[in-house]
């Protein structure tokens, strides 16, 4: 199943209640809210109070993702805030086998995070312990940028490789999503999309979630 996370990094953060309703209404299943702290990557985003104050009014699913050093110090805050699924980056200086079980410990599904110069092979010990792979079709830390299409080998053997394991489990392309590029993202075993500009911004949400789903099922 094709699913549609539409990244908060593209909205307008001066009404994200509202902007999270309107993706709510427009029938995605969650919202990608990327946390960065200026040190991981080279930019600031915001942390859990903006995410807590989000929460009560959203039903969606929580798809937070950490950019940040040390994920497993600040997990705490996170699950706290709302969260429903936890991603961090394997380069990050938490250990990825301790991080992982930290986060399932506290009834949240965990994702990791590849950065595009991180081979598909780095999660290969940890495959069995996730609920998502998260592989970075951009370099983290900015949005609006250019779909990377030569990290389509990685998607497509960690496709291979889960389907090998007999494990039915979501892969996430993170960067550069739009309709010119869903369809080649699914076609090479993503299934989870992340849209910012594709999506918000739009004159009509529902109707902009509509044609990345068409274009990514074509």
């Amino acid at each position: 199943m094709i699913k549609i996370s539409p990244s908060v990094l593209a909205a307008d953060f001066s009404d994200l209640r509202r902007e999270a309703q309107a993706m709510e209404n427009a029938g995605v299943p969650m919202l990608h809210l990327d946390v960065m702290d200026g040190h991981f990557v080279p930019n600031l985003s915001f942390g859990a109070p903006v995410i807590r104050s989000l929460r009560p009014y959203s039903g969606l699913l929580f798809d937070v993702h950490l950019m940040i050093s040390d994920p497993l110090r600040y997990l705490d805050d996170y699950v706290k805030a709302g969260a429903d699924l936890i991603t961090f980056h394997l380069e990050s200086d938490s250990e990825p086998g301790e991080t992982i079980r930290a986060i399932r410990a506290k009834g949240k599904k965990a994702g990791l995070a590849l950065k595009p110069a991180t081979p598909w092979s780095a999660a290969e010990p940890y495959l069995d312990e996730l609920d998502m792979l998260v592989v970075m079709t951009v370099e983290p830390g900015f949005g609006g940028q250019s779909f990377m299409e030569d990290m389509m080998p990685k998607v497509r053997a960690l496709r291979q490789e889960l389907i090998r394991r007999g494990k039915d489990m979501d892969i996430m392309v993170d960067g550069g999503i739009a309709p010119s590029t869903a369809k080649t993202a699914v076609q090479n075993g993503a299934n989870v999309l992340v849209a910012g500009s594709a999506l918000f911004g739009k004159p009509d949400y529902s109707a902009a979630v509509r044609e990345l789903l068409l274009a990514a099922q074509a």
